[in-house]
């Protein structure tokens, strides 16, 4: 009897990790909701000191989004098999670590002029699977509101962003077709792409803002 009792305790010892993981894996709405809320009172309560120094936004910005992000997905997406294959581990992590830091300085530079106006998280939706997408409404400077659309992925039991649509441009579609194009400018040099990448991230900050501006009432 007490044999049996102390295997059931060690079993149940042995559970506790994987069972506090699974209470405390939060879902993909509470993960966009929670980031956004957490992004927007951080910006709130600095942003006076970030536009004094940007660099301390953009690692605030990179510490609060960047756990959320399946970066490594994202940079192997964009570059896509024809190129990833080829790329070396080194290569692969530079394009990452290029790609994530002119993305905080494009997007974090509008996120500064944001005067946070609105933004609400839509009802969580199926997320039997091992992919889902939350949507949100963003309301502008101008009063115009604009769609934006995660899609998130199930990794090793946590949930990831992998892409963002926002007002129907598919960023991941934009970086991927802007990737294979200056790939062909450059001649196939893939280190001369990864190092020149956070140019074409500001042509693509620029396609979205047009975009916006079209939309604008």
């Amino acid at each position: 009897m007490i044999s049996t009792l102390r295997r059931g305790l060690l079993v149940l010892l042995a559970a506790l990790p994987l069972m506090a993981n699974a209470v405390a894996a939060p879902s993909a709405h509470d993960i966009i909701d929670r980031t956004t809320k957490e992004l927007l009172a951080d910006l709130a309560a600095n942003k006076d000191k970030y536009k004094q120094s940007p660099g301390a936004f953009y690692d605030a910005l990179n510490g609060i989004v960047g756990p959320v992000v399946d970066a490594d997905g994202i940079s192997r997406s964009i570059m896509t098999v024809k190129y990833s294959r080829k790329a070396t581990p080194e290569q692969m992590q530079r394009f990452q670590e290029n790609f994530k830091r002119s993305l905080m300085q494009f997007y974090g530079n509008a996120l500064l002029e944001y005067n946070n106006q609105g933004i609400v998280v839509s009802p969580a939706k199926d997320e039997s699977g091992d992919r889902t997408s939350v949507d949100m409404q963003v309301k502008g400077n101008n009063g115009s509101v604009y769609p934006v659309s995660y899609t998130l992925e199930k990794i090793n039991g946590e949930w990831k962003v992998r892409n963002v649509i926002i007002n129907g441009i598919n960023i991941g579609k934009l970086f991927r077709d802007q990737f294979a194009d200056a790939m062909q400018r450059n001649g196939n040099d893939l280190d001369k792409t990864i190092n020149g990448w956070a140019g074409e991230v500001a042509k693509a900050k620029e396609v979205t803002e047009e975009a916006a501006e079209k939309q604008a009432p």
